[in-house]
């Protein structure tokens, strides 16, 4: 059985001053291109069957980066957009509890915002987490399987990986630029690593 490895874009502008990014497409910053390039060294040996990836260029981009031909085939997954943030989108943490107080995202959700960002809950996207895993469970037999991806989305994802309330996302922090990998143990799921960056590997 092959691993479900999870790759978080590398740094845009926005995620590096903690702006929540949503569906806002923006590039990855030349940091961010630098660190996911620095990932293919870790993923050069596994033998890779399929790559998904949000559709968001710092997604595919980082894909392009850290996988380089094996991106060639990856699939653009609309299930991997990161959480629709609704009115949130674009702001700080700072700055949405400046007018809500002691707000977080895991217990406290989203308001609706415009038409291009109606907002999510946290479990519509454990819905979509689920319908990645369906599509990746049975390739993984043949060999790795690549999500690459947002911070939220793959932090929901390994919870439901885990057969954990989507909410349990909130155990996984995740940055930028960072390799994981989930597997099985005595065909239990468990986590292999975790928020690896590319000096550890």
């Amino acid at each position: 059985m092959g691993d479900l490895i999870l790759l978080r874009h590398g740094e845009t502008e926005w995620s590096r001053i903690g702006r929540h990014t949503g569906r806002t497409d923006i590039p990855l910053t030349a940091a961010g291109e630098a660190a996911a390039a620095a990932l293919a060294p870790l993923l050069a040996k596994r033998q890779i069957v399929a790559v998904l990836t949000s559709p968001a260029r710092r997604a595919t981009r980082t894909a392009e980066l850290a996988l380089g031909g094996a991106a060639a085939g990856a699939e653009r997954d609309p299930d991997l957009w990161e959480w629709d943030y609704g009115g949130y989108e674009g702001m700080t943490t700072d700055q949405i509890q400046a007018s809500r107080p002691g707000w977080y995202l895991w217990r406290d959700g989203v308001i609706p915002g415009d038409t291009g960002h109606p907002g999510e809950t946290v479990q519509s996207v454990g819905e979509r987490a689920d319908r990645v895993l369906a599509r990746a469970r049975p390739l993984l037999p043949g060999g790795d399987v690549v999500l690459v991806a947002h911070g939220h989305v793959l932090r929901v994802l390994a919870a439901r990986w885990l057969g954990l309330d989507p909410a349990g996302g909130r155990l996984f922090r995740l940055d930028t630029g960072t390799l994981s990998a989930l597997g099985a143990e005595h065909v239990e799921p468990v986590v292999v690593t975790w928020n690896v960056p590319p000096s550890v590997g």
